[in-house]
């Protein structure tokens, strides 16, 4: 039986690849998206997006077509195996994490629950 690959730590889905493109070229040069989990929301822990220039020591960088997203490695734990994609719906255009840890989420995909 042949091994299988483990599941990648992060990854970006097509569209959000594209916005990130869109967005960072309208942002500084060298910027990247930073992804964070931090304690709080409705639901104990919410999703944080914002535009750095800087990868400290305990960053990961993940890369498709030229977008990059920055994660520092205690949000990382807690997002293991997700993947950020962008949406455009009847709610308006936003990245949603999909995040295969998350126990429950609140409605507006912001925040979410895990055991730790």
């Amino acid at each position: 039986m042949p091994d299988s690959a483990p599941l990648p730590a992060f990854s970006l889905s097509e569209s959000a690849a594209t916005r990130i493109t869109a967005l960072v070229a309208q942002e500084q040069a060298g910027s990247m998206l930073r992804v964070s989990v931090s304690g709080g929301g409705c639901s104990g822990f919410q999703y944080g997006f914002d535009f750095d220039t800087q990868v400290e020591d305990d960053d990961r960088v993940f890369e498709r077509d030229g977008a990059k997203v920055v994660i520092d490695e205690t949000s990382l734990e807690l997002l293991t195996g997700s993947q950020i994609d962008f949406v455009e719906d009847l709610m308006g255009s936003y990245f949603k994490i999909e995040n295969p840890q998350a126990e429950s989420a609140c409605g507006c995909g912001s925040s979410f629950s895990i055991s730790l």
